[in-house]
C-alpha cells in the first residue's frame, strides 16, 4: 500500500491517540500530586471562591457549585455564568451531574470533598486546596497553578495588591478607628476575628481591631449576653438570611436591644450594615474587591 493510501491511515490513528498523549503537567495539592492536562478546557469548580477564582482568569467553568444564596448564583456573578450546569451546594455535590459533563479537570477544596475525592478522581484529574476561610490566596494560586494560568492569577492578584495599598494610603487616620464585624445568622451570633474573610482584608489595609477581635482567630460564637463585647469605634454587620426570615428577625432583636443601642459606635452614628455575601459567604476575589468598595464608600475616599 503507498504512503498515499496510508496517510488517512495515520491521520484516523493519531486522532485517537492525541487526546490520551496530550501534555500534562504534576500540580501538588492538599490529597497529594496529580497529572492535569497543560490547557484544561472543561472545568467544574466545586467551592464558591473557587468560582470567583476562575471568573476572575477568564474562565467560565462548565460547571461549578451553586451559590450558598441566590438561584443558583450570587447576584454579581450572575451574567458571568450563564449557561453553567448547577452542581448543587459545596457540600452536596452531584457526582452524575459532574460525569455527565465529562470534565477534563475537577478543582474542589478537601474539607468539603476529601470524602468523594476517589470518586470525582475517577472522572477526571482532581485538585483540592486546603484552607476554607482566611487567606483566600493561597487556594487562589493552586487554582491558577492547575488551570495553567499563573501568570493571569499572580496579575489579578497583584492588581488587587495595588488597590490595597492605594486605599490603605487614602484612608490615612481612618485605620486608627478599631472596627468591629459582627454576623447576625438565626441560631447565633458572630464577633469576626483576623483569620476570616473580612478580616484578612482590614488587617491587610492596616485597621485596628477591638482586643477580642485582634487575634489571629476565626470568630467568637455568642449570644445577646456579648453585646457589650461588640462594641468598637465602627460597627460594621452583616446578616446570613436563606429566605425564611429568622435571621432577619434576629438582626432586628439585637439592633433594638437597650444595652446595643448604649454602645459608643452606636451612639456614634458609627455603624454599618453591609452585604454577607461580600463580606463573607462568597469569600473570593471578586468578593474581595467589592468589599475594598464597600470600605471606600463608607469613609467617604473613593
Amino acid at each position: 500500500m503507498s504512503l498515499k493510501h496510508l496517510l488517512p491511515i495515520f491521520v484516523g490513528v493519531f486522532a485517537l491517540v492525541a487526546p490520551l498523549t496530550a501534555s500534562a503537567r504534576d500540580v501538588t495539592h492538599a490529597m497529594g500530586t496529580t497529572s492535569v492536562p497543560d490547557a484544561p478546557q472543561r472545568v467544574v469548580i466545586l467551592t464558591n471562591e473557587g468560582t470567583e477564582a476562575l471568573l476572575s482568569m477568564g474562565v467560565t467553568p462548565v460547571g461549578a457549585a451553586q451559590s450558598w444564596l441566590g438561584d443558583p448564583w450570587y447576584d454579581h456573578i450572575a451574567e458571568q455564568m450563564q449557561g453553567v450546569e448547577s452542581l448543587g451546594k459545596e457540600s452536596a455535590i452531584n457526582l452524575e451531574m459532574i460525569a455527565a459533563l465529562e470534565p477534563d479537570l475537577i478543582l474542589g477544596n478537601k474539607a468539603r470533598h476529601e470524602e468523594i475525592y476517589a470518586q470525582l478522581s475517577d472522572i477526571a484529574p482532581t485538585v483540592l486546596s486546603e484552607r476554607l476561610r482566611g487567606d483566600w490566596q493561597v487556594n487562589y494560586r493552586l487554582y491558577a497553578e492547575a488551570l495553567g494560568k499563573t501568570e493571569e492569577g499572580n496579575k489579578v492578584l497583584a492588581d488587587y495588591e495595588a488597590r490595597i495599598k492605594d486605599l490603605s494610603a487614602k484612608l490615612g487616620d481612618n485605620l486608627k478607628e478599631k472596627v468591629s464585624v459582627i454576623r447576625f445568622l438565626a441560631s447565633q451570633t458572630r464577633i469576626y476575628q483576623l483569620d476570616s474573610f473580612s478580616g484578612l482584608t482590614l488587617k491587610k489595609l492596616g485597621f485596628d481591631r477591638p482586643a477580642n477581635q485582634n487575634v489571629e482567630e476565626f470568630a467568637l460564637r455568642v449570644g445577646k449576653e456579648s453585646i457589650p463585647d461588640m462594641d468598637g469605634d465602627r460597627i460594621v454587620y452583616f446578616t446570613y438570611d436563606d429566605g425564611d426570615g429568622a435571621a432577619l428577625q434576629a438582626e432586628a432583636d439585637y439592633l433594638a436591644d437597650p444595652i446595643w443601642l448604649q454602645l459608643e459606635a452606636v451612639k456614634a452614628g458609627k455603624v454599618n450594615k453591609v452585604d454577607d455575601v461580600v463580606w463573607n459567604t462568597a469569600g473570593g476575589v471578586i468578593a474581595a474587591n467589592l468589599l475594598l468598595d464597600d470600605i471606600a464608600r463608607i469613609y467617604g475616599v473613593e
